[in-house]
C-alpha cells in the first residue's frame, strides 16, 4: 500500500466513529434517564460486566463511574458463574455490556439477576435483543457498520459504548454535584490529585529553611543567606518584619553587571520591591501559575499582616509533582 492509501484507510476509520459516535444523540431518551435515575437511586454499587472487547469497554466505564462519585467496580460475566456472582448483593445495581445483546455468558446471569431483584440497566446495539427486553433501561450503541474493513471486528460499536457510558459517569457526576476537591480526593496519587490538593503551605520551606534577612544587613548577609538556604533567593523584612522586597540569583546579575560595590551599597539599593507573593493556603498549582505568568522562579509566602511566613521555588514544585 501507498502512503496516501495508509492515511485513506486511517482517515475512513475516524470518519465512521466520529459517525458512530454523533448518532448517539439520537438515541439519548427516556431510557437513559431512567438509567440515570436507578443508579442515583442504588444504595450499593453500580456493577459493571462484559466479555470480550465489551468486556474491555466495561472495565473502563466502571473505573470513570467509580472516579467521578459512583461507586462501580466491574465483574467478568465468565467468573461470575463460577463464584464471583457473590460479589453482587441486592443494593446494587448491574450495568451489562453486549453488542449483540445475546453474550452467553450474561445471559446465564439473568436469572440469578432477577432473583436478587437487582435492577439492571444494558449497552446494547440490538433494541430487540434478550439482554435488552430483560433491563430496567436501554441505552443503545447501534452503529450503521464497524470501522474494520471486514465489518466484523468491534470497532465503531465499541468506541459509541464508550462514549454512551461516559455519558451515564458524567452525567451522573453533575447530578451528584461531584466537585473538584471530590475528584482530588478519589486521585490522590497521581497528578490530578496533587494539583487540585496540595497547598503552599504543604511544600513551603519555613523554619530554619527559610531564607530572610533585615532591611539593614549587608549585601554580602544577603548573599550569604541565599547561599545558605539554595533557594536562589531571600526574603528582606523591614524592622515591623514585615517583607520589605527579595534579594534574588537576577539581582546578584544585574549587581555585577552594574559593577555596584557589595561592601558600600545598601541592600534595600538593589533589591526588588513591590515583589509577587502568595498566601500559604492557596493551592501549589496556583502558585506555578504565578511563577509562570510572571517569569519567575520563587515567591515569598505572606500572611494577611505582609508578614513573612515562607518561601518555595519551581524546584519545590517539580519536587512534589505540580509540575
Amino acid at each position: 500500500m501507498k502512503d496516501a492509501q495508509l492515511i485513506q484507510v486511517a482517515t475512513e476509520v475516524i470518519a465512521l466513529e466520529a459517525q458512530a459516535v454523533h448518532g448517539l444523540l439520537s438515541k439519548l431518551d427516556d431510557n437513559f434517564v431512567q438509567a440515570c435515575h436507578i443508579i442515583a437511586a442504588c444504595k450499593g454499587r453500580v456493577v459493571v460486566t462484559g466479555m470480550g472487547k465489551s468486556g474491555h469497554i466495561a472495565g473502563k466505564i466502571a473505573a470513570t463511574l467509580a472516579s467521578t462519585g459512583t461507586p462501580a467496580f466491574f465483574v467478568h460475566p465468565g467468573e461470575a458463574s463460577h463464584g464471583d456472582l457473590g460479589m453482587i448483593t441486592r443494593q446494587d445495581v448491574v450495568l451489562a455490556l453486549s453488542n449483540s445483546g445475546e453474550t452467553a455468558e450474561i445471559l446465564t446471569l439473568l436469572p440469578i439477576i432477577k432473583r436478587l431483584a437487582v435492577p439492571m440497566i444494558a449497552i446494547t446495539g440490538r433494541a430487540g435483543s434478550t439482554l435488552a427486553k430483560f433491563s430496567s433501561a436501554h441505552l443503545s450503541n447501534e452503529v450503521e457498520q464497524e470501522a474494520c474493513s471486514l465489518g466484523l471486528a468491534p470497532t465503531a460499536s465499541t468506541t459509541a459504548a464508550l462514549v454512551m457510558g461516559d455519558a451515564l459517569a458524567v452525567t451522573l457526576m453533575t447530578l451528584h454535584g461531584f466537585t473538584r476537591d471530590d475528584f482530588a480526593l478519589s486521585h490522590p496519587g497521581g497528578s490530578l490529585g496533587k494539583r487540585l490538593l496540595v497547598l503552599v503551605r504543604d511544600i513551603m520551606h519555613t523554619g530554619e529553611q527559610l531564607p530572610i534577612v533585615h532591611q539593614d544587613d549587608s549585601i554580602m548577609d544577603a548573599l550569604v543567606e541565599m547561599t545558605a538556604k539554595k533557594l536562589g533567593m531571600t526574603a528582606v523584612v523591614d524592622h515591623n518584619g514585615q517583607l520589605a522586597g527579595i534579594f534574588t540569583d537576577g539581582d546578584v546579575r544585574r549587581l555585577l553587571e552594574k559593577a555596584i560595590d557589595v561592601n558600600e551599597a545598601s541592600l534595600l539599593e538593589v533589591i526588588t520591591v513591590n515583589c509577587r507573593v502568595i498566601g500559604q493556603d492557596i493551592l501549589a498549582a496556583e502558585a506555578m501559575y504565578v511563577m509562570e505568568q510572571n517569569k519567575i522562579n520563587a515567591l515569598i509566602v505572606v500572611d494577611a499582616a505582609n508578614q513573612v511566613t515562607g518561601a518555595l521555588n519551581m524546584h519545590d514544585l517539580i519536587h512534589a509533582g505540580i509540575v
